[in-house]
């Protein structure tokens, strides 16, 4: 398939506000006894190969406290495949890609949800959840791709593109999922584009998703030329690099990558897609080729399976840390609030995404 791509441009976002409907609750103890360990153990069984023991008497104390006070403030903690595993696999009760997440939020029957991912994400969870109460442990936890475009930008696009369909990637600010006319994610990129029935779209904003889009359609991507700070760095020879020095290693991507890495890769797809594969196909030695905190989470499940990890660490996920989600649920902080004037138009575009049938 040949890929018709035009390329675009960029800007930046706002930050919602702080809750102050609970009441604060008092510090729990962060001391490692013998009772933190004794209940925390069947947690570590999870983690243990890829958390070292020396460390886990430091984490326990806050794996056990946070798990007590979801109970006491009826809260769910959604976690994205990019967190650290002490979060993913002790903590969250759900976990996934933004698709996934998008997907759950919207089934908790919990009066909190603590969203564990960056901001994009939370606002997502308070689109879909809007008589919740939605946190994030820490407001500065944005996305290189959110910043890369406003609503402005989006109205402009139109103006110049009139009657053209805008799809809008999950990774965005929700005044720009106003602006669109659907969401998707890399895991149903392709599938919403050939579901609006017309031969282009703008696609905004990542553009080596859009890029790899392209490749997988004749619709024709108008693209913006957002990119992920995390999978921009990669590179087709690193990728090479690695393969001459580990024979027979299977190499699996994002396609948040640029073009010459995805043409390195054995397989390309989102985060959950990348998880399936290798779950299923269970080779002997692989590199995943996006955040590196994914590869542990993956390796704690498969301890049988060697990973080679480019480590490209995501500096807004790694804002999100155990103490700072005890905090938030101590202090119910911070709250994310999102305009009821921008909140009605960027639901209906993700919940167009969410309610879409294959």
């Amino acid at each position: 398939m040949t890929a018709i791509l035009e390329t675009l441009e960029k800007p930046l976002i706002g930050l919602p506000l702080q809750d102050g409907r609970f009441a604060p609750v008092a510090m729990p103890s962060l001391e490692y006894t013998d009772a933190v360990a004794a209940e925390t153990a069947h947690l570590y069984e999870r983690v243990k190969t890829v958390i070292p023991a020396i460390e886990w008497p430091v984490m326990a104390p806050y794996v056990k406290a946070i798990n007590d006070l979801k109970k006491v403030r009826n809260a769910v903690l959604l976690a994205h495949n990019y967190q650290t595993p002490e979060i993913y696999h002790c903590v969250a009760d759900i976990v996934g890609d933004s698709l996934q997440l998008a997907n759950e939020a919207t089934n908790t029957d919990a009066e909190v949800i603590v969203q564990c991912g960056v901001h994009f994400m939370a606002e997502t969870s308070k689109l879909l959840n809007p008589d919740k109460v939605v946190l994030i442990p820490d407001m500065r936890a944005g996305c290189s791709l959110a910043a890369s475009i406003s609503g402005a930008d989006v109205r402009l696009l139109r103006e110049r593109y009139p009657g053209v369909p805008v799809v809008t990637y999950v990774n965005t600010s929700a005044d720009v999922k106003a602006e669109g006319d659907i969401c998707c994610t890399s895991s149903n990129a392709v599938e919403i584009v050939e579901s609006l029935g017309v031969d282009k779209v703008i696609f905004l904003p990542d553009q080596y998703l859009a890029k790899w889009v392209a490749s997988q359609t004749n619709v024709k991507i108008i693209a913006w030329t957002g990119a992920c700070e995390v999978h921009e760095r990669f590179t087709g020879e690193e990728l090479r690099t690695y393969r001459e020095a580990q024979p027979g290693i299977q190499v699996i991507a994002h396609p948040e990558c640029p073009p010459d890495v995805l043409a390195e890769a054995d397989f390309t797809g989102s985060t959950a897609k990348m998880v399936n594969w290798v779950k299923k196909h269970r080779p002997a030695k692989v590199l995943l080729v996006t955040e590196c905190s994914m590869a542990s989470n993956v390796a704690a499940e498969a301890p049988d399976i060697e990973f080679i990890q480019p480590c490209n660490l995501c500096p807004h996920m790694k804002r999100i840390t155990l103490a700072g989600i005890l905090d938030s649920l101590v202090f119910m902080k911070e709250e994310i609030v999102v305009d009821p004037l921008i909140a009605d138009r960027a639901r209906q575009a993700v919940e167009r995404m969410v309610n879409l049938k294959s």
